[in-house]
């Protein structure tokens, strides 16, 4: 369990002030100036060295993503851009960042953008989060009038600007491509990789596009050392990690907390447990919709970090964590959940477009028992053929919810459609109309 003295994130719940004078007694924005005389290199060093791995979903390490970008400066600008879309269902620990810590969010950007040569960035806010966007706005104004942001910020001759841009609500543009497209102006769609965005991303130009979560805990990271974020969780999955709990617990919350820390003990400390008890617990999705779900006896021992979850076929993603008890309709609750990857699908892709409304549309009879026992080997392969081929990974998404559910509730399916078939065929016969 984590120790106060190791948490990042001090006002996740709002209870201080999100304003500059809050922000400052909390320690943000000192000696951000003496962290840039570090310089790129050191910093990016520190990072790696850190093991910080990204706070979006892919899991992919922080450091090294920053590596990536050109060591000089060229006529074409650097760019960092923050992912501040989060449309995941289930996920809301970004919002609670804006809304209740913006500044912890500047800092960081002036830290990563210093260290990928960059003296511009785009922090791109879901279109829903309309007062998260408003107060993040206004702590931005907040930094320029202190000298924070600007042609000199923080006083260390590095000019450095933030803007905010607002989407339109489109779970695509949660990509990192499709994000910049949307940026451009453009219709959200990803690009083919490669290039990559830090060879040609935001209007030609080197960009880093990293997760709100991922830049905050940088500055920190830095003025604590990397061997004490690295000390916290077990190896190859370090720090801290903001968890979203919800569904069928006592207190849904938000709750900063060690990597790896086990799956139970983390809903029961910081959730007040499952509704009716741990045993009244059916299944879990441990970190986001996309990700396939977990039965209670997975769920009694798996931690709670990116490998743990790899190896019962789940995954981290979010780290949103979406509690199902013994009432839930769990086919009906992944039918849901696949209408909405059909309704999100840019399009682009074939498997994707295609795939996304057929899957939900065998699933939808399934709820109902309305299918044929074969269909269901049916529908997992065809997850298998959009998985793994699509431009992004929401082809992935639709599928592996769907690969979840036949692999740990096969027989709940299999029992509906038989049921429904057992009803039809005993059914009393209508009366003869002709007699």
């Amino acid at each position: 369990m984590l120790r106060d003295e190791d948490r990042i994130f001090l006002n996740l719940y709002g209870f201080d002030s999100w304003q500059l004078d809050g922000a400052r007694k909390r320690g943000i924005w000192r000696n951000t100036k003496e962290l840039l005389a570090l310089g790129r290199e050191k910093i990016i060093d520190e990072m790696k060295e850190s093991g910080l791995r990204g706070r979006g979903g892919a899991g992919f390490p922080t450091g090294l993503k920053w590596s990536f970008m050109p060591k000089e400066i060229g006529e074409a600008p650097h760019y960092l851009v923050v992912n501040a879309d989060e449309s995941e269902p289930g996920t809301c620990k970004d919002r609670e960042i804006l809304r209740n810590d913006p500044h912890i969010l500047l800092e960081g950007c002036v830290v990563a953008g210093f260290a990928m040569g960059a003296h511009t960035a785009y922090i791109y806010v879901r279109g829903e989060f309309f007062r998260e966007a408003e107060r993040l706005n206004a702590a931005i104004a907040e930094a320029y009038e202190a000298g924070l942001l600007g042609p000199d910020a923080c006083g260390s001759g590095w000019g450095f600007d933030i803007h905010v841009h607002r989407g339109a609500g489109a779970y695509i543009c949660g990509e990192e491509t499709a994000l910049l497209e949307s940026l451009e102006g453009k219709k959200g769609q990803p690009r083919l990789k490669p290039p990559f965005p830090a060879g040609v991303g935001l209007y030609g130009c080197p960009t880093t596009v990293n997760n709100v979560e991922s830049i905050a805990v940088g500055p920190t990271i830095l003025r604590r050392g990397a061997a004490w974020f690295a000390g916290l969780g077990r190896e190859g999955n370090v720090g801290t990690k903001i968890f979203s709990i919800s569904g069928h617990v006592e207190n849904p919350c938000n709750v900063e907390e060690e990597m790896g820390i086990p799956l139970r003990e983390l809903i029961e400390t910081h959730a007040g447990g499952v509704r009716g008890g741990w045993d009244n617990l059916l299944a879990i999705i441990p970190g986001g919709s996309s990700v396939p779900l977990l039965p209670k006896s997975i769920c009694d021992d798996v931690l709670m970090d990116f490998d743990s979850l790899k190896e019962v076929h789940s995954g981290l993603g979010t780290a949103a964590v979406i509690v199902m008890d013994k009432s839930t309709d769990i086919v009906a609750a992944i039918a849901r959940l696949s209408h909405f990857y059909m309704h999100e699908s840019c399009g682009q892709c074939t498997p994707c477009r295609e795939g996304t409304g057929w899957m939900y549309r065998v699933l939808n009879r399934m709820v109902t028992g309305d299918a044929d026992i074969a269909e269901i080997d049916m529908l997992h392969a065809v997850t298998k053929q959009i998985e793994g081929h699509t431009i992004c990974a929401l082809g992935d998404a639709a599928a592996w919810p769907i690969q979840g559910l036949i692999r740990h509730f096969r027989a709940e399916i299999e029992d509906r459609i038989i049921a429904a078939k057992t009803t039809a065929n005993t059914a009393p016969a209508l009366p003869d109309a002709a007699q």
